[in-house]
């Protein structure tokens, strides 16, 4: 199973759902339905993602607005904010994946993703989150 390419399924899954609005199961099901080859794909966590990231939607838009400087959460692209959500699940609530990793992981999810000033935002936000980090 490859984490990257899970964690990357998982940023477009939750984009979708910020337009849709359907639960982790239900997109993930409608993922599998459309989609053959998914074999790689580390499902147990992407649903570990997607549900945690909808349960603690509130506390991930807070940490991401205290970590803006001159922005507003309602201002930030979908595809960015998926991208930042993702990022912060897993910095503050999954022990086992280092901060770095998932620093990284979201700043190659914008250079391939969002635009060309992304890939900066993110780690500027990113990286102000980790320096200030509190439940």
């Amino acid at each position: 199973m490859n984490r990257r390419k899970s964690r990357e399924l998982a940023m477009k899954l939750l984009f979708e759902s910020s337009i849709n609005k359907k639960d982790a199961e239900e997109i993930i099901d409608d993922y599998k339905e459309q989609n053959e080859d998914y074999n790689d794909m580390d499902f147990e966590y992407i649903k570990t993602l997607l549900s945690g990231i909808q349960e603690k939607e509130n506390i991930l838009n807070e940490k991401i607005e205290s970590s803006l400087t001159n922005w507003k959460l309602n201002r930030i692209s979908k595809i960015n904010m998926a991208i930042l959500k993702v990022a912060v699940f897993e910095i503050f609530f999954v022990e086992e994946i280092p901060d770095k990793v998932s620093v990284n992981e979201a700043i190659e999810l914008a250079k391939v993703y969002s635009d060309e000033k992304s890939p900066a935002f993110i780690n500027g936000a990113i990286g102000n989150m980790i320096n200030t980090k509190t439940l």
